[in-house]
């Protein structure tokens, strides 16, 4: 058995959504002040760029660009893991190096859509990728309607590859998976939720390590697992109902998702519009009155925990 013992980043870690002027550029000042927000809220790392920063409809300019900013305006406070997945393995690692010489902590990477569940192509990816860059691999199993990676294979992985340490679990359901994971690697694979965070007292009660939703409600999700640690149960469940409205109407699609976050980080000060790229499903009227009531709660909950 590899001598590995389990990759410390337990809370929230936040992927950061990516501000646009109204011009549709990219908005370095908003970013910062995201940046800071999160810590400030206890995120306890940072990834970007993710399916929530809009990272298929950045340029390569783009993304190294927002890497550099938020390297720069994290360094010495969080550890930044970097998003590499691209369309290869050999894109992917040119990410991956850019990232480490500006300073990440590690990476995440999802297989190329086109590999699909092929065994020996994800096999060839992440050997790829942890074979051509020293820093910790964070795997994004990424499903929206299945079960993602099979279970023999991340093991296999895991023994296999040194540098890969972490999990992003996102399959249908996330529960069960978790606690696969966790119980066929001894606990010594970092397991981590995304956007399954509307199962999130499911996977607190698997011992799930951290989860890693949008980065407008640091502060809420970072109260909720800290009731939960402390063995308050009751004041967990209670708390996250209250964020239930907001996340049901919120993950109903990921493109709902990323523009009702932007609203809300528009609200906060921290984002000056809430400005995204197209493609993307637009809200429409109901649902912009709906969104807007919602931020309205978001902000009431967090200034009820302050």
């Amino acid at each position: 058995m590899t001598p590995k013992s389990r990759y410390v980043l337990d809370g929230i870690v936040p992927i950061l959504q990516t501000p646009f002027h109204e011009g549709g550029t990219l908005d370095a000042d908003s970013l910062r002040r995201l940046v800071d927000h999160v810590i400030q809220a206890g995120a306890v790392g940072v990834i970007c760029p993710a399916v929530a920063s809009e990272v298929h409809k950045l340029t390569p300019d783009e993304r190294r660009a927002l890497v550099e900013i938020v390297l720069d305006q994290a360094r010495g406070k969080v550890p930044v893991f970097v998003g590499v997945s691209a369309g290869s393995a050999e894109e992917s690692l040119v990410l991956a190096r850019h990232a480490a010489t500006h300073g990440a902590a590690g990476i995440l990477a999802q297989a190329p859509e086109a590999i699909g569940a092929d065994g020996g192509q994800l096999r060839a990816y992440f050997r790829t990728l942890a074979r051509g860059v020293d820093l910790p691999l964070m795997i994004q199993d990424l499903d929206w309607r299945g079960g993602g990676m099979d279970l023999a294979l991340i093991c296999e992985l895991f023994e296999e590859l040194p540098t890969f340490r972490c999990i992003k679990v996102e399959t249908v359901p996330a529960g069960p998976k978790y606690s696969r994971v966790l119980a066929a690697t001894g606990g010594r694979l970092h397991v981590s939720g995304g956007w399954a965070v509307t199962q999130m007292l499911d996977g607190l009660e698997r011992g799930v390590h951290a989860f890693m939703p949008e980065g407008s409600m640091v502060a809420i999700y970072r109260a909720i697992m800290a009731r939960h640690a402390a063995g308050d149960r009751e004041g967990a469940r209670h708390l996250f109902e209250r964020l239930l409205p907001i996340l049901a109407f919120a993950n109903q699609h990921i493109d709902i998702s990323i523009q009702f976050f932007k609203r809300v980080l528009v609200a906060k000060g921290i984002f000056r519009t809430h400005v995204v790229r197209e493609p993307i499903l637009r809200l429409d009227g109901v649902q912009e009155r709906i969104a807007a009531g919602l931020v309205d709660s978001v902000l009431a909950l967090e200034r009820d925990l302050n």
